[in-house]
């Protein structure tokens, strides 16, 4: 029960309701920590938090009024909203939603006098920089969601620099799938999509050849990297990755094996200009 024996916290976590934040806020919960849950439902369903019992505020983060009197003092807050697709297009709806949301929040933690922020991040930074792709590589963001996630690393730097007393923390999340995952639709891991095709029978889609790769990384893994970030980590940026790569070929190979099937893959071209063919990341 790693964490169990530490001081009960309150705790905010945003994206509540999202793949990562509900398996977070049952895990904080499972710990007998208290929790409020912020979510608005654009990517999420309340059914992620069916085994919930917990405080919840249905608002948008951006919207600083719908939430920030109802919160209450907290000791930590785990921001995990975002808009995650990483084809949406609309710079400006993404930068808004990820960056100006997450600027508001920060202010509003340090007159709270919040003792930690734990925030998430993405590899998508790294774009097809260096393999294995280390914290201290310059970033290369190849989509809008990418370099909304850099210019939160900058905000959270900034800020950890005026406000000493708060500890700002950005996990680089590499390729996270598990449970909870079918409300993101496109936006869903590889292994998530290629499991639903083959589990209707159908032959997996890939693009061209399937050798493209991916640190994947269990969801209650991230969970666990969120809860040390929130217990000791100083502030700055950290990969969270095993350190191993998958290729999609894989991956087919292992859930044909699982289903005791024998789909082959369809393969088809890329059509996105802006594509991670690997991500590795360096787990030192």
């Amino acid at each position: 029960s790693d964490g169990a024996q530490e001081e009960v916290m309150r705790a905010l976590v945003t994206g509540a309701a999202g793949f990562i934040g509900s398996n977070l806020v049952l895990e904080l919960v499972r710990q007998g920590h208290e929790v409020v849950g912020l979510d608005d439902f654009t990517s999420s369903n309340f059914a992620n938090l069916q085994d919930y019992s917990g405080d919840f505020l249905a608002a948008d983060v951006a919207d600083a009024e719908a939430w920030t009197g109802r919160v209450g003092d907290v000791d930590v807050v785990f921001h995990e909203a975002a808009i995650t697709d990483t084809t949406v297009t609309d710079q400006l709806r993404m930068m808004r939603t990820n960056v100006e949301a997450f600027r508001g929040l920060l202010n509003w933690a340090a007159q709270r006098k919040v003792r930690c922020v734990v925030y998430a991040s993405s590899a998508g930074i790294y774009g097809d920089g260096p393999i294995p792709m280390r914290e201290d590589a310059a970033p290369r963001p190849l989509n809008i969601y990418a370099f909304s996630k850099r210019v939160m690393e900058k905000v959270a730097a900034d800020f950890a620099q005026r406000n000493p007393k708060m500890r700002i923390v950005g996990l680089r999340y590499f390729n996270v799938f598990g449970g909870r995952e079918r409300f993101k639709g496109a936006a869903a891991s590889m292994i998530w999509q290629l499991a639903l095709q083959m589990r209707r029978g159908a032959r997996p889609r890939v693009f061209e050849y399937g050798d493209q790769c991916r640190d994947f990384i269990y969801v209650k893994d991230v969970v666990r990297a969120n809860l040390m970030a929130a217990q000791k980590a100083p502030s700055g940026v950290y990969n969270v990755c095993t350190g191993k790569k998958t290729s999609f070929n894989e991956i087919i190979q292992e859930l044909n094996a699982v289903l005791g099937a024998a789909l082959k893959p369809e393969y088809f071209k890329n059509p996105y200009s802006f594509y991670q063919n690997e991500t590795l990341g360096d787990a030192r």
